[in-house]
């Protein structure tokens, strides 16, 4: 989620968006991933398969400005694969599932030709796999969980406040650049602002849903906050060295489908292992 900390303009109030259709591109996709997880687990995992997919058909049409090619059709395969593992069979099947994954691209793009071009190139894709659903597979790792639907809510949750905080603070207020050289519109107020709602949302929902201490609920808001901004500018770097200023168009007002996932990926690892070590399973009644 890329525009979360924003150096507010006196030109660019909208901080250079289109602000309604932003907003109704952003509502229109938490729509369909909330009702997707609530209506069954399977709709939510075709979901996240779907932006896994377009995600990664973003990075391997980014990378032939290098030159670079990318074997789409086994990573495509592979990421259903590992995302699928991850929630039928849990932690080591995600690992096992992108294992396989990553020889299968490195042999696949091999039998096209040796030599430096295929060595770089099956290198990269094995970095998006990695990038992609190896990450996304913590997410299904969450919504295995007895009370994963309300997990997965939480960790959505804490993205959105997120991004939805440090956005407001940072085109209302924001004066001081965050990483001038690598993204120019985030700021430190908008950080604050990230942490202010992510910390708030957080603290709720652990204390209601969860039933656990609030402050509890600060710490999860908090890494989540810090690996989601770490991811922004992580992708931020990838696009700089591309000359890319999104990954697509496929999502208007967001750009593209991994501009809008970014951050998101990055912090499931983290918000997972912190509720595992955190979160009892919840006694909640599940949806």
């Amino acid at each position: 989620m890329t525009d979360h900390a924003t150096v507010a303009a006196p030109t660019s109030p909208r901080a250079g968006r289109d602000l309604p259709i932003a907003i109704g591109v952003g509502l229109g996709l938490l729509a369909l991933v909330v009702v997707s997880l609530w209506w069954r687990k399977e709709a939510f995992i075709a979901v996240v398969a779907l932006a896994a997919g377009v995600a990664l058909w973003e990075l391997a049409h980014a990378f032939r400005r290098r030159n670079v090619s990318l074997p789409l059709v086994p990573m495509l395969v592979g990421e259903v694969g590992i995302l699928v593992s991850a929630y039928l069979s849990g932690a080591e099947a995600l690992f096992v599932a992108f294992m396989l994954t990553a020889g299968g691209v490195v042999i696949w793009r091999v039998l096209d030709g040796m030599g430096a071009a295929a060595l770089r190139d099956a290198s990269i894709a094995t970095f998006a796999v990695a990038y992609v659903p190896f990450m996304a597979g913590f997410i299904m790792l969450m919504l295995d969980q007895p009370d994963g639907v309300w997990r997965v809510g939480l960790f959505i949750l804490l993205s959105v406040a997120s991004d939805t905080g440090g956005y407001l603070v940072g085109v209302l207020w924001g004066r001081h650049p965050l990483a001038p050289t690598v993204s120019p519109k985030k700021s430190w107020e908008g950080l604050v602002g990230s942490l202010l709602l992510a910390g708030a949302v957080g603290g709720v929902v652990v204390w209601y849903i969860f039933e656990s201490a609030w402050p509890l609920g600060l710490l999860l808001g908090a890494a989540a906050v810090a690996s989601s901004t770490l991811g922004d500018l992580s992708e931020s770097l990838l696009k700089r060295d591309l000359e890319l200023k999104d990954m697509g168009r496929v999502l208007p007002g967001h750009g593209g489908m991994l501009d809008r996932v970014d951050s998101m990926l990055l912090s499931a690892p983290l918000v997972y292992i912190l509720m595992l070590v955190l979160l009892p399973t919840s006694t909640v009644a599940l949806p």
